[in-house]
């Protein structure tokens, strides 16, 4: 980034309860400039890398961005459901986490939830969640699903490249996924807990790269603001 003018690439660690327009308005009040834009957005809960582009000739480069290849970290929640995906929605628990005519829980064990991770690796069919920023006829999907309104977002072709168990501990699953751009990791969850009999929705979401750019350099507001 060019020091004296303030314009330029700036990596962000955007922190819970921030949207990714927050942290534009953010920057564009640390700067003093108005041609700021980011390259992903990252839901409210979720927290990590937002690559931030301050200036005309960086916010030109935003494609360059979006398109590249990304890095999560994300915490499943299985035997639970959520209408969004993630901890914003109506939870509610899953009956068929229970097996059926007992009270006993069916729990998969550590080998079955590898199984089902290996089984994304590759190309895959996702079809983005209602709540989310795609826009259908002019409209962002999140604002007509919040009017209750019903409609059809098409399935789309996506890239796992790699899925990794980091830690199992029912009905916590954690792991990491390296992917192409525009992969949705909270229909990733709810998909992988479909698989394992039951329903599930993300508790937790991070994102530690895009492309090369790494949360190990990032800053927070805060720290941009002292």
């Amino acid at each position: 980034m060019n020091m004296e003018t303030k314009e330029g690439i700036y990596l962000i660690d955007k922190q819970v309860g921030w949207t990714s327009f927050d942290v534009v308005a953010k920057m564009r009040g640390i700067t003093g400039i108005r041609s700021i834009g980011h390259a992903g957005t990252l839901d409210p809960f979720a927290t990590g890398l937002l690559i931030v582009l301050v200036g005309k000739g960086f916010t030109k480069r935003q494609d360059e961005f979006m398109k590249q290849d990304k890095e999560y970290e994300a915490t499943l929640m299985l035997g639970f459901s959520s209408n969004t995906g993630d901890p914003e929605g109506i939870i509610s628990e899953e009956p068929s986490s229970k097996a059926q005519g007992t009270n006993k829980i069916q729990i998969p064990d550590s080998k079955d939830v590898l199984k089902v991770l290996g089984g994304f690796v590759g190309e895959i069919e996702q079809k983005p969640p209602v709540y989310s920023a795609i826009k259908i006829n002019g409209q962002r999907a999140y604002k007509k699903a919040r009017k209750g309104e019903e409609f059809e977002i098409p399935k789309r072709k996506v890239n796992i490249y790699a899925l990794e168990l980091i830690n199992y501990k029912y009905p916590l699953v954690k792991f990491r996924v390296k992917c192409s751009s525009g992969t949705y990791i909270r229909t990733l969850g709810m998909d992988i807990a479909e698989r394992l009999g039951t329903k599930g929705y993300l508790t937790e979401l991070r994102r530690t790269k895009i492309g090369g750019y790494d949360i190990k350099d990032a800053k927070t507001i805060a720290d941009l603001s002292s």
